[in-house]
């Protein structure tokens, strides 16, 4: 995709990926953390990943290398959202068990809204690239 696809996708795309990924991270995330931390965590993770993972790797990648491109897009995201998520409520030790929970769910909100994307994909982006 060009550089100006991306950027037409792009609001659409982080707007679903808040809502695959939100309702996973408020149900999974564990209860130390309250309902507005919850929300926050599906707007604030998304917002600091999506832009690479839509923006920038693709360009770093070409057509036919695109297994190579969903492998680091799809490892960097729950990677540097994790740690993320550690760094800004893990700082105490008494929380290794519920930061492994949290850690978990944010994988799956992750895998999640890559496979929403895969069909998104393979239903051509509703037309919206042709």
């Amino acid at each position: 995709m060009s550089p100006n696809e991306l950027w037409r996708f792009f609001p659409i795309g982080y707007l679903l990926t808040i809502l695959v990924e939100t309702p996973i991270l408020v149900i999974g995330l564990s209860r130390r953390h309250s309902l507005g931390r919850k929300l926050l965590a599906g707007v604030w993770l998304t917002a600091c990943t999506y832009p690479i993972v839509t923006l920038v790797l693709p360009l770093l990648f070409r057509a036919d290398q695109r297994a190579l491109y969903l492998l680091v897009a799809e490892t960097f995201a729950p990677v540097a959202e994790c740690a993320l998520f550690w760094l800004a409520f893990g700082k105490q030790r008494k929380e290794v068990s519920s930061m492994r929970r949290d850690f978990i769910t944010i994988i799956l909100a992750n895998l999640a809204s890559f496979g929403a994307g895969e069909v998104l994909n393979a239903w051509g982006w509703f037309g919206l690239f042709g």
